[in-house]
C-alpha cells in the first residue's frame, strides 16, 4: 500500500469530490478528481487506483437512483461509450494522459462558451443523436485513459435540461456500464498491482460517503442551481484538464 502522506493529502480530497460529483451534486467536477490524485502518482496508477473505487461509487449511486434513469437516452450512450472503450483500449501508449487532457479540455471549454453565446431554449430542438453517439465514443475514450469521461458526455445531456434527478441517474448507470468494461482492458496493460489494490482498498471506505451525502442535496436542489453548478464544474474541469495537458507536454 502506498505510505506517502503527501499521496493521501491529495487522494482523500479527490476520492471524496468524485463521490459527490457522481452523485449529480457537484456534477462537472468529477474529471478534477483523477489530475488531483495525479498531483502525487503518475496518471496511469492514478487511474488504476481510481478504477475499483469507482466501482463502488457506481453502485452506491445506482442502487440509489435506478428508477431515475432515462432508457431510451442510455440505448443510444451506452454503445457508443463502449465502442470508445474499445478505442482507448486499442490505442492506449500511442495517445498520452496529457494530449487526451489537452483536447477534453480545450472542447469543454469552446462547448461552454458556445453555451454562453447562445442562451438555451427551452423549446428549441433537442440536440442530434448522431451527436449523442459521438461524445459517447469520446466520453468512453477518455474515461479509459484518464477517468475523464464526464465533460464530452455532459456537453450532449445538459443541453437537454431533464430533470436532474433523470439527468444523475441516467449518468449513473451509464458510467456504471463503462468502468466495468475497463476492468478487464486495465488488467490486461497491467495497470493493476498489489500496491495499488491494497491502496484502493484503503480508501474503499469514503467512495460511498461523497455519493450519499450528494444524492441527498441533489434531490434538494432547484433545476437552475442544479445546472448552474454543472455548467461550473465543467468549467473547473476543463480548465484544470486544459492546463495540466499544456503543462506536460
Amino acid at each position: 500500500m502506498i505510505e506517502d502522506p503527501h499521496f493521501y493529502f491529495w487522494a482523500i480530497p479527490a476520492v471524496l469530490l468524485l463521490g459527490l460529483a457522481k452523485s449529480g451534486f457537484l456534477s462537472g467536477f468529477g474529471a478534477v478528481a483523477t489530475p488531483l490524485m495525479a498531483m502525487a502518482v503518475p496518471v496511469p496508477q492514478a487511474a488504476a487506483i481510481m478504477l475499483p473505487l469507482l466501482c463502488l461509487m457506481d453502485l452506491a449511486s445506482v442502487q440509489q437512483m435506478w428508477h431515475d434513469r432515462d432508457g431510451p437516452l442510455l440505448r443510444l450512450l451506452l454503445p457508443a461509450g463502449l465502442l470508445g472503450v474499445v478505442l482507448g483500449t486499442v490505442l492506449f501508449g500511442a495517445v498520452s494522459a496529457a494530449v487526451v487532457s489537452l483536447i477534453v479540455g480545450v472542447l469543454t471549454l469552446l462547448f461552454l462558451l458556445q453555451r454562453l453565446a447562445i442562451k438555451p431554449r427551452h423549446d428549441g430542438p433537442a440536440p442530434s443523436r448522431g451527436w449523442g453517439f459521438l461524445m459517447g465514443v469520446v466520453s468512453g475514450f477518455t474515461s479509459f485513459v484518464a477517468h475523464a469521461g464526464g465533460p464530452p458526455i455532459s456537453a450532449y445531456v445538459l443541453p437537454m435540461r431533464l430533470d436532474p434527478m433523470r439527468v444523475t441517474a441516467t449518468l449513473a448507470v451509464y458510467f456504471s456500464v463503462i468502468n466495468l468494461a475497463k476492468w478487464g482492458p486495465y488488467a490486461a496493460l497491467g495497470l493493476f498491482d498489489a500496491r495499488n489494490l491494497w491502496t484502493s482498498l484503503f480508501l474503499a471506505p469514503l467512495a460511498p460517503v461523497g455519493v450519499w451525502v450528494g444524492v441527498w442535496l441533489t434531490r434538494r436542489m432547484a433545476s437552475h442551481w442544479f445546472y448552474r453548478v454543472a455548467y461550473a464544474g465543467m468549467a473547473v474541469a476543463g480548465g484544470k484538464l486544459l492546463w495540466d495537458g499544456w503543462r506536460a507536454l
